[in-house]
């Protein structure tokens, strides 16, 4: 019987945001030791408010749940504190490359923090991990639409101060009420800037905020894509334009993009040569991990265990590394088999 995921290739998580992958337990110890008013005072107490427990009506719903993980943020410490646990979280799974993408402006309204300095606690907290795990880690930094233009630019400023630390700019948030257009000149200083683009598209809204988001901004990858199923124009310039797709299955499920696991499209953009991949989306919510997406949510969307692995080779591909670092982690899998 063939492994799942396969051992000879490197296990990676493309999509996670490390905002939505915080410990119950270090939501409850900074809830304490900063008296807040939490909802509960024991993990399975707690559960029911931070975790998905059944499918939600949109994906703004399920962002609700996003609340207490970063209504814990009240300092620089906590933020670097959950940004050092998302490594170590990582290598505890067995993950061997992982990128964390993160919103400064979303993790600092709760405690109106100074955006600029969450974007440097979270590269100390990542740094920190790096160092006691020997984890490769890449960030990527968020533009939250639904703050608006402005703030937008803020939050991009803040990320740019620290462009060297980060991979690529991606935009997420309210995507049926703050269509991409808006961002286009946001964009634009990405890429001046020589960072990758990667933009959450298709999720809530239909195939054109696909389009969109790869012809006005750039996006060589895009996050969820659910939609793009719905026009084979977009499925062949998917291909053509190696554009790798983020999927995301568990999450998808709980916001009712889709109705389950066996309707979801990612088996349909693997027979339709997409590059596709597997990932975790916001595991402290959904209440799984990397290992749950192969193992469980994988096959329940009737993927064999050969797409599986074309995932795992696909998340090679697409991730934001270059060739000769791409290289060594295929390496270091070999050596380890």
């Amino acid at each position: 019987m063939e492994s799942i995921p396969d051992p000879t290739l490197p296990f990676i998580d493309l999509h996670r945001h490390l905002d939505g992958s915080v410990r119950l337990t270090t939501i409850l110890e900074l809830g304490r030791q900063h008296h807040l008013p939490l909802p509960a005072w024991d993990v399975e107490k707690l559960r029911p408010s931070v975790q998905v427990t059944k499918p939600q009506n949109s994906v703004m719903e399920f962002i609700g749940k996003f609340k207490w993980m970063v209504g814990v943020l009240v300092d620089d410490e906590a933020v670097r504190r959950i940004a050092y646990e998302n490594v170590l979280d990582a290598k505890q799974e067995g993950i061997d490359y992982i990128e964390l993408r993160f919103s400064p402006w979303f993790m600092a309204e709760p405690h109106q923090l100074d955006p600029k300095s969450v974007v440097a606690a979270v590269i100390d907290g990542i740094n920190q991990g790096r160092a006691e795990t020997g984890m490769k880690v890449n960030l990527i930094g968020i533009l939250s639409r639904g703050y608006g233009v402005d703030i937008a630019y803020e939050e991009l400023n803040a990320l740019l101060s620290y462009s060297n630390d980060l991979v690529a700019i991606d935009l997420a948030g309210d995507e049926a009420g703050f269509p991409g257009k808006a961002f286009v000149p946001h964009f634009r200083k990405v890429r001046e800037y020589g960072l990758q683009v990667t933009i959450h598209a298709g999720e809530a809204a239909g195939p054109d905020s696909i389009w969109q988001a790869i012809q006005e901004l750039g996006a060589s990858r895009i996050g969820h894509a659910v939609s793009a199923l719905r026009d084979p124009a977009l499925l062949q310039v998917l291909r053509e334009e190696k554009i790798g797709i983020e999927t995301n299955l568990t999450s998808n499920v709980q916001t009712s993009t889709v109705p389950s696991y066996a309707q979801h499209p990612l088996r349909a953009f693997l027979e339709a040569g997409l590059l596709a991949t597997i990932n975790s989306d916001d595991p402290g919510i959904s209440g799984i991990d990397l290992n749950y997406e192969y193992r469980v949510a994988a096959p329940a969307a009737g993927l064999s265990a050969q797409q599986i692995r074309q995932c795992q080779i696909n998340a090679v591909e697409v991730a934001f590394l270059s060739a000769e670092e791409k290289k060594q982690l295929l390496e270091q899998k070999r050596k380890l088999c």
